[in-house]
Formats: C-alpha cells, structure tokens, sequence
C-alpha cells in the first residue's frame, strides 16, 4: 500500500471554493479506486496551504485509478471548477510508505 500525499498552496481568499473542490473529490476519489483519507483546509496557522491524503494498493493500480478519474464526470468538473476559479496556486504530490508498521501497543496497568 502506498498513500499519496498532495500538498496545494492555495489562494487564501478562495477558501470556500476549495473546500467545494475538496467534497466533490469525497465522491469521486473513492468511486474510482482510491481509500480517501481525507482533503484538510487550513483554519489555524498558514492560510495558504491545504493538504489531500489517499492511499491505493501500488503504482499500477494509481495509473488506472488516474485514467477513471479522469474519465469520470465529477472528476471532469472538478478539474475544469478549478481551472475556472484558479483556486490553487500549486500542487505537489509525493507517495510514501508506511513506515512505523506494527504500531506499539500501550500496556495498561
């Protein structure tokens, strides 16, 4: 499993037009094969930077999640709402691996 990490800088008077883009994605992201983790806004600190987190099973199946995305008709939209609203100034993506795997348990006493 890996988790894609995107990390946007936004514009910070257009907020609620991200916050519009980071739902629709709730619909479609995962009805194209990816586990959303979630889409976070800023609200305390940087007002310029928002993050998008999911994970999918390998690379291979990334490419084939990115072709139904791009072929199904929210994702359309929301890629063409923030061509529109320019909204985000900058997106970077970066994949990692789960590192810390097993978790510790905690042992009550």
């Amino acid at each position: 499993m890996i988790t894609c990490f995107i990390r946007y800088q936004i514009d910070p008077t257009k907020r609620a037009e991200f916050i519009q883009y980071a739902q629709n994605w709730g619909e479609a992201i995962p009805r194209c094969g990816a586990d959303l983790i979630g889409y976070f806004a800023p609200h305390e600190g940087s007002t310029t930077l928002a993050y998008g987190v999911y994970s999918i099973e390998n690379l291979t199946a990334y490419e084939r999640y990115k072709q139904r995305l791009a072929a199904d008709p929210l994702g359309q939209e929301n890629y063409r709402f923030a061509q529109e609203e320019k909204f985000l100034l900058r997106e970077d993506r970066t994949f990692l691996t789960l590192a810390s795997a097993p978790h510790s348990s905690l042992v009550q006493s």
